[in-house]
């Protein structure tokens, strides 16, 4: 079917694997928070896999904790801009680093209960 599909050459799919890299290295460099959740998930990710009962166990106890760290990323993205086009005090700029946030912490939020709605009926 016409304009269906990847027409993208080996090549600029290397290109983007490399971006993408480069992104991550720039937030483990410059986001301590990044760093922390990273550090987590190292954690998290082998405990959820094998606390897991079943493949949807499993899915629910670490897409989460991948969502947390992609949201982190477009956060720091997002501060990283605010930074840029406004380098001094201005209140919305601090309303878009807080809103930001608050969305990781949202995230967080749901990954914990993620976690107990899952583990909780084994362990509680």
């Amino acid at each position: 079917m016409p304009g269906s599909g990847f027409r993208g050459s080996p090549r600029q799919l290397w290109k983007a694997f490399c971006w993408s890299m480069k992104g991550l290295r720039a937030a483990w460099c410059h986001e301590a928070s990044f760093r922390l959740e990273v550090l987590l998930a190292l954690v998290l990710v082998p405990a959820g896999l094998w606390l897991g009962h079943d493949g949807l166990e499993r899915v629910t106890l670490v897409v989460p904790i991948f969502m947390v760290l992609a949201t982190e990323l477009v956060n720091s993205a997002l501060e990283a801009l605010v930074d840029l086009v406004s380098p001094g005090f201005h209140e919305l700029a601090g309303r878009v680093k807080e809103l930001g946030s608050a969305a990781v912490f949202v995230l967080q939020l749901a990954t914990l209960l993620c976690w107990l709605l899952v583990l909780g009926p084994y362990y509680g």
